[in-house]
């Protein structure tokens, strides 16, 4: 079952980055599109079309992560690469954003996005947020906008988070928690839409600290619908 929930979420990340690039980003604006709608400041910020028309978040983390010029970030399930971009913005030329997708497609809209917005200080590689490719204690803060929920092995995700935050490194993610019982685990499509795999908030915060995280908060910022509601998360590596 865990593979074909893997499968069930790469292809729907399959086909919005798929749909981007077919259709390029003429086909309507950025606030029309996925969750493009959540950034408020979208108008104010040189940022591709094509990035923000592949976010299909519930939230906007770079709106809690606090980030400072000269600082190493990392997004996991970076998609068309908005957060990456808005990131970039914030921490300069000094710093870096490194974007970590698990989609092919996702990865090449990206890249294509990142070459003709001219941003130097970004780069995106494929892998598993459950196992990040990159060394420990190298990353000052961890970005994710409605990804960790996709995962089958939260754990995971939030012990290499810590493992390659600094000691002191912040995570700041938006994500979808469980308010009730209801949810069906097994179902599949469920999974893809952010809806079968979020956990209650309690277990949120349990898993990250027994990943060895501090000062974690969790606020919910409103209804998702279907037992399950948008949150701010943020914690202390």
């Amino acid at each position: 079952m865990t593979d074909q929930i893997k499968e069930t979420v790469k292809e729907r990340y399959r086909a919005a980055a798929l749909t981007v690039l077919d259709e390029g980003a003429s086909c309507c604006s950025p606030k029309e599109s996925y969750g493009a709608s959540l950034y408020d400041d979208l108008a104010s910020e040189e940022v591709p079309d094509s990035a923000a028309m592949a976010s299909l978040g519930c939230g906007n983390p770079t709106a809690i992560a606090d980030l400072s010029p000269g600082q190493k970030v990392l997004d996991l399930g970076s998609g068309g690469g908005l957060d990456v971009f808005l990131s970039a913005k914030r921490v300069g030329a000094e710093g870096f954003v490194w974007g970590l997708d698990m989609t092919d497609e996702m990865i090449a809209l990206a890249r294509k996005n990142q070459a003709e917005a001219g941003f130097t200080n970004v780069a995106f590689i494929k892998g598993d947020i459950e196992s990040i490719p990159l060394p420990d204690d190298g990353i000052d803060v961890i970005i994710s906008n409605c990804v960790i929920n996709l995962s089958t092995d939260k754990d995971a995700v939030f012990r290499e988070a810590h493992r390659v935050l600094r000691p002191g490194g912040r995570f700041a993610v938006t994500d979808i928690v469980r308010l009730d019982g209801t949810i069906d685990p097994d179902d599949t499509a469920g999974w893809a839409n952010c809806i079968s795999g979020a956990i209650p908030i309690a277990e949120f915060e349990a898993g990250l600290r027994n990943a060895g995280f501090t000062d974690v908060t969790i606020e919910t910022t409103g209804s998702a619908g279907d037992g399950v509601a948008n949150a701010e998360i943020t914690a202390i590596a």
